[in-house]
């Protein structure tokens, strides 16, 4: 599959705190102008770019003179605020003298929770890009709140990767992949050049934090990579202090590690489904629901729902949960949380009687609903 990377049109390159900031938290200006030079080199070459870039509250606690970031969400707002204009800044002018034109875009998890503004959210992007112009993408910090929070620019380009439709996502970091166990740690530890599925294991020895200004870690990569293998987008972590690793990535070299999507791309709808918007519930199915839904591609019927969980309307995206706690889907509910607690375990024939109208046979139909890896 890297064979294929050098025919890519679009691609998304996302660069972490620890990428653009020393560890005193002072700006690299040495890497971001490296950054700045090779996606530069890759517009000049007709391809589409992306950046989706962390760095503003950092930036703006340096500014302060803080060592840390402060706990409190309104600290944390108020240096975003500061650091969010220096940041692009900096970016603009480097990216000028590579005459290059960037734009800012700040989202929050709200701006994709609707179906409306994901498409108007898709719509801007194709639209920069068709203008020439290259995108600076951070979340909304500065009015972002916990329910709104991407929780991390990881998983944040992930959703614009999925957002445009993206060709690769290449997420930049201080470490060079994922290793099969804490290099710093164990020695012996084993670069993964390529991995085609991710485990609860991988997870659970991924769980440590970056540095005292990052919000991340590889665990939030992981987070993201299950979501682009199954949006069908390949996806790159490698390490931002090799020298041109966005062009030796993009050639095809075996650089960090590859996450491997699923063959076929997901279709819009469902990639919202799964990916631009949050559960507003929970369904609890039995085992024998679980496997009609995972074996055979079947929808959810009534009578496999064991009950609902939460207060949610009709055409809500609710998560699917095995008997064993797991959520292995995601769909758009046809009933009511209180409408699929009153017809759980019966048969699609009883549902007119039990709730005094039929208007589908499925509580999740499977053309809604997705399917997680």
């Amino acid at each position: 599959m890297r064979n294929d990377f050098k025919k890519f049109k679009r691609i998304v390159v996302k660069v972490g705190t620890s990428t653009l900031t020393h560890g005193n938290g002072q700006l690299n200006l040495e890497r971001m102008e490296r950054i700045v030079r090779e996606l530069s080199d890759l517009h000049n070459q007709d391809k589409e770019v992306l950046l989706v870039s962390s760095g503003a509250i950092g930036t703006g606690a340096n500014r302060m003179g803080l060592k840390k970031v402060p706990r409190t969400l309104p600290e944390k707002q108020a240096l975003a605020a500061i650091g969010q204009g220096a940041l692009m800044h900096m970016y603009e002018k480097i990216f000028a003298e590579y005459g290059k034109t960037v734009a800012q875009v700040l989202l929050t998890r709200e701006d994709l929770n609707e179906r409306l503004r994901y498409l108007n959210a898709t719509n801007t992007f194709l639209a920069i890009l068709n203008m020439n112009v290259i995108p600076i993408i951070n979340e909304n910090d500065t009015v972002a709140v916990d329910e709104i929070k991407f929780g991390d620019n990881d998983m944040l380009s992930t959703m614009i990767a999925g957002l445009v439709d993206a060709d690769l996502l290449i997420i930049l970091s201080d470490v060079d992949g994922l290793y099969d166990q804490d290099p710093r740690v164990h020695k012996d530890a084993q670069l993964q050049s390529e991995v085609y599925e991710i485990t609860d294991n991988m997870e659970e020895n991924s769980a440590n934090k970056g540095i005292a200004f990052s919000s991340g870690g590889m665990l939030t990569k992981l987070k993201g990579a299950r979501v682009c293998m199954t949006a069908g987008i390949p996806l790159v972590i490698a390490n931002s202090s090799e020298i041109n690793v966005i062009r030796r990535v993009i050639a095809g070299e075996k650089l960090g590690t590859l996450f491997v999507p699923r063959e076929e791309k997901m279709q819009a709808r469902k990639k919202w489904i799964a990916f631009g918007t949050v559960p507003h519930g929970k369904i609890v199915v039995d085992a024998g629901a679980e496997t009609a839904l995972l074996m055979k591609g079947k929808s959810l019927l009534a009578s496999g729902v064991v009950e609902a969980k939460g207060d949610f309307g009709r055409g809500t995206v609710v998560a699917v949960i095995s008997a064993q706690g797991q959520e292995i889907a995601r769909g758009m509910a046809n009933y009511s949380a209180e409408e699929i607690s009153r017809i759980a375990g019966k048969k699609s024939a009883d549902i007119e009687k039990i709730l005094g109208e039929k208007d589908y046979d499925e509580v999740i139909h499977r053309d809604n609903l997705c399917i997680k890896c």
